[in-house]
Formats: C-alpha cells, sequence, structure tokens
C-alpha cells in the first residue's frame, strides 16, 4: 500500500506540472496521471480496491468543500439561471443523444433515453475546479456554468429514479413462462 502511494504521488508531482504548463489544469494532469500508471500504459498500479475507499472519502470532503463555499443568497440569486439555462441544457442534451443513440444506434427507446440522461450530465469537481483555476468562476459565463452544474447535480435524483424503470421488460412472456421437472 505504501508503495502504491509513493507511485500516486510521484505521478501527480510530475503531471499537474506539466498539465499546468500546458494550461489543461490540475485535475486534467490527475487524470492524464492515473492513464500512465494504471494497468493499461505503465502496469505501475494493480488492483485498486483498496485506494477506491480513500477516493471515495476525497469525493465526500470536496462535495462538502463545494458546500461550505454555497451561500444561500447566491443560489437565490442564480435560482432562474440554476432552472432556466440548466433545466435548458439538460433538456436538450438528453433529447439529442436520445435521437442520435435511436435513429443511428438502432437501440431500444428505454437505452437511448437512460444513455442521453447519462451524458446529459458533467462532472462538477473537473468543471468547477478548471472554472476556479482559471478565474472564470466570478464572471458572468462562469456564475451560469456554476448554475448548469448546480442543475445537473439535482437532477442526478430523479435521473436514479427513472433508471429503474426504463430497465423494465415491456413483454410479459417471460413471466409467464414456467418450467415443468
Amino acid at each position: 500500500m505504501l508503495e502504491m502511494a509513493v507511485i500516486y504521488l510521484a505521478a501527480a508531482i510530475i503531471a499537474v506540472p506539466i498539465a499546468k504548463r500546458l494550461g489543461l489544469g490540475s485535475v486534467l494532469g490527475y487524470l492524464i496521471a492515473g492513464i500512465l500508471i494504471g494497468p493499461y500504459i505503465l502496469a505501475l498500479v494493480g488492483d485498486q480496491t483498496d485506494v477506491m475507499h480513500f477516493a471515495e472519502f476525497g469525493v465526500v470532503m470536496m462535495l462538502f468543500l463545494v458546500g461550505l463555499e454555497l451561500q444561500p443568497s447566491r443560489l437565490w440569486k442564480l435560482r432562474h439561471s440554476i432552472i432556466g439555462l440548466g433545466g435548458l441544457q439538460v433538456i436538450i442534451t438528453s433529447l439529442l443523444f436520445f435521437v442520435v443513440c435511436y435513429q443511428l444506434l438502432a437501440l431500444t427507446w428505454q437505452a437511448s433515453l437512460a444513455v442521453g440522461l447519462m451524458l446529459s450530465l458533467s462532472s462538477t469537481a473537473i468543471a468547477l475546479q478548471t472554472l476556479t483555476e482559471k478565474g472564470w468562476i466570478k464572471q458572468d459565463a462562469g456564475q451560469n456554468a456554476f448554475s448548469v452544474l448546480l442543475f445537473q447535480d439535482i437532477a442526478v435524483i430523479p435521473i436514479l429514479a427513472l433508471l429503474p424503470l426504463l430497465a423494465i421488460n415491456d413483454s410479459p412472456k417471460h413471466l409467464l413462462q414456467t418450467t415443468v421437472t
């Protein structure tokens, strides 16, 4: 475990400054480092089961820090762009991916809708970090992007509730079939 921790830290120390110098940001530097040391390129690290517990804790801490920065007055001020821009982005993106999956890829409507809903969401952690690093979070465009990210985070709850309903088989034949032994 200690050996893997040293590999992770060394990869981050090398990749993040390079990514920042290229103008990519630290989050993309971490992603590039993970891809490089992962099992498909350099294979420096193997089983990630133990590491996943630390990673989940890190995500929880990051979300906690994002929550500390949110002020109710700021949310109230952004309410129109959260619902308007965020809702519009999720609906339009979901519909576009639905049409592509249904028409071009010939998936079922349930699978197309599931793919559309999932691909309409983005990573708040990556986008918010990038907005903050580049100083865009205080600009109007950054506030609008933050509104969209916030709506996406809220939209995850009904989307997760809807996904099991999309997995239900339309034909009741499987319920009527019985095996006689």
